[in-house]
């Protein structure tokens, strides 16, 4: 037996993909990734400098942060340093390279949302954004009113 309507978890789910995926090629298309540009932002914002941090904010295990600040290290995107009296921990930060390559991936973004945002009026991008926090929290199985406080 099928469903006479296709699920909505499956719609969002195909959405996600193709964005993501038009995201970062053009992302790639400015000389960057996706990952780069997450680690770059998680910079930028100035919330987050170390390591563990920066993972946690982009939603990734550190052993795949490692990776990608490897490859951005020696690109000369960042430079790590090890805290003092802690082995473990590092500060990360962006080299004058790594601030080139966010201008530019910023340029890249901006102009992604504005295809994205094509055709689509105020109202409606504010209704989407009520309605995609709605569905995160109804996935999450949290209660809306617990969520508002």
């Amino acid at each position: 037996m099928q469903p006479e309507i296709q699920p909505i978890g499956l719609d969002v789910t195909s959405t996600g993909r193709v964005l993501s995926r038009a995201f970062n090629d053009a992302l790639v298309a400015a000389g960057g990734s996706l990952p780069q540009w997450l680690v770059v932002m998680a910079l930028k914002r100035g919330e987050h400098a170390m390591q563990r941090d920066i993972a946690a904010a982009i939603g990734i295990e550190g052993a795949t942060l490692t990776h990608h600040l490897n490859r951005m290290e020696a690109d000369g995107l960042v430079r790590r340093e090890r805290v003092a009296g802690d082995r473990r921990s590092q500060l990360v930060a962006l080299t004058p390279a790594g601030e080139a390559l966010f201008r530019t991936l910023l340029a890249a973004v901006i102009a992604f949302d504005g295809q994205l945002r094509a055709g689509v009026s105020d109202r409606e991008l504010a209704t989407m954004r009520r309605l995609l926090a709605r569905l995160r929290i109804n996935a999450s199985g949290r209660d809306a009113a617990t969520d508002a406080r």
